[in-house]
C-alpha cells in the first residue's frame, strides 16, 4: 500500500481540493479539537482510521472557538501548537488537518443565529460557564457542515460535551454517527487535558484528587453492588448473620444486611466516598477549590437519586491555582461488574 499522503486546509474551499484529491473510496470521520493535541487526542484519531479503514477519510481540525469562551477564561493564553499538532495528526493517522482562521469559521463576525444548547446546557459546566455550551454546538454544528462526516469522534472526559452533541445530532437530523472514545490517563490517574501544562508541579500533585475522588466513588459503587448481590443470592436471616458471626465474619453479614435493605442505587454513598478525598484536597498546599461533584443521569444531566438503577456518571470540577480541570467516569447501577 502506498504511503498515505497528509495535508494542511486553512480554508473550506482547500478542504474541499484534498477531500477531491483522496483516493480513498471509504467513509469519513472528523475528529475535532482545539490544537495543542496530546495521547488523548492521538487516540481519537486512531479509533477514527479504524472506524473508516484505511479506504476511509480522516478530518482533524484544530480551531480555538472564541465562542465557548466567557469573560476571564483562557482564550488569550490558550496553547497554540499547529506545527507540534501536525505530526501528531499525521503520525495517528489523519489525511488532513482543517486549520482555519476566525475569519474562515466566522466570515461576519460572531454569528447572529446560534443553537442553544437548552436546559442540559445550563447544568454543571453550563452553569459554571453560561453561554459555554450555545458557542460548542454552535461550532460544531458548522465544522459537521463544512467536513460532512460520516462519523465524529469525541472524547468521553468531556462527557456533557458529547451527551450535548448527540442530542443535538437526534433533535436537528444531522446525519452523522456520533462515537465517544475512554478518557485517555497518565500513569498516576490525571486524564490527559491541555490545560495539564499550565499546571506546575505542586499544584499536579493536587490536580490529582480528582481522578483518586472519581475512583474512590468508583471503588465504593463496585464494593455496594458485590454486597448487593451477595444480599440477593444468600437472604441475611437472623440465623446467617448469626451464623457468620461465630466466623468472624459479624461485620460483612451486617453490611450484607443493610445494603439488602437499602435503596437499589445508593448514589449518596458513591458522591461520599468522593467527597471525602475532594475535602481532604481542599487543604493541600495549594488547595483544590471545587466547583462541582455530581452524580448524573447522562441523558440529561440531573443528579440521580438513591432508587436509581441504570447508566450514571460522576463527574467532578475544580480550580487548582489558575487552572480549571475536569473529569469524569461511568458508573452503572443495579448491574454488578458493570462499572468502568
Amino acid at each position: 500500500m502506498s504511503r498515505r499522503t497528509f495535508e494542511l486546509a486553512s480554508t473550506a474551499d482547500e478542504l474541499e481540493r484534498v477531500r477531491a484529491h483522496h483516493t480513498g473510496s471509504g467513509r469519513t470521520a472528523v475528529v475535532m479539537t482545539m490544537g495543542a493535541l496530546h495521547e488523548g487526542h492521538a487516540t481519537l484519531i486512531r479509533t477514527a482510521r479504524t472506524h473508516v479503514g484505511d479506504q476511509g477519510f480522516v478530518i482533524v481540525t484544530v480551531f480555538v472557538n472564541p465562542l465557548q469562551f466567557g469573560p476571564g477564561e483562557d482564550l488569550d493564553r490558550y496553547p497554540r501548537t499547529l506545527e507540534a499538532d501536525l505530526k501528531v495528526a499525521e503520525q495517528a493517522g489523519a489525511d488532513v488537518v482543517f486549520a482555519p482562521s476566525v475569519e474562515e469559521v466566522y466570515p461576519g463576525g460572531e454569528p447572529q443565529v446560534r443553537i442553544s444548547a437548552g436546559p442540559m446546557g445550563e447544568r454543571l459546566e453550563g452553569a459554571s460557564r453560561p453561554g459555554h455550551f450555545d458557542g460548542m454546538l454552535t461550532v460544531v454544528a458548522k465544522l459537521l457542515h463544512l467536513t460532512r462526516p460520516d462519523v465524529a469522534l469525541y472524547g468521553q472526559k468531556d462527557a456533557q460535551q458529547l451527551a450535548l452533541i448527540r442530542r443535538m445530532v437526534r433533535d436537528l437530523n444531522f446525519g452523522v454517527e456520533i462515537v465517544a472514545v475512554p478518557t485517555v490517563r497518565e500513569e498516576d490517574g490525571l486524564a490527559l487535558s491541555s490545560r495539564n501544562r499550565y499546571l506546575s508541579p505542586r499544584e499536579r500533585r493536587t490536580a490529582l484528587a480528582l481522578s483518586r475522588a472519581l475512583f474512590a466513588g468508583r471503588d465504593r459503587h463496585a464494593a455496594q453492588e458485590a454486597l448487593r448481590a451477595r444480599a440477593r443470592e444468600v437472604p441475611c436471616t437472623p440465623a446467617r448473620a448469626e451464623a457468620l458471626s461465630a466466623l468472624g465474619e459479624s461485620r460483612a453479614a451486617a453490611d450484607a444486611a443493610a445494603v439488602a435493605k437499602a435503596s437499589p442505587g445508593a448514589a449518596s454513598a458513591v458522591r461520599a466516598a468522593a467527597r471525602l478525598v475532594l475535602d481532604e484536597a481542599a487543604r493541600f498546599d495549594p488547595p483544590l477549590e471545587l466547583d462541582y461533584l455530581a452524580l448524573v443521569d447522562p441523558s440529561d444531566f440531573t443528579e440521580i437519586d438513591d432508587d436509581f438503577t441504570g447508566e450514571a456518571i460522576l463527574a467532578v470540577a475544580a480550580r487548582v491555582g489558575t487552572t480549571r480541570l475536569i473529569d469524569n467516569i461511568p458508573l452503572t447501577f443495579g448491574t454488578l461488574g458493570a462499572s468502568s
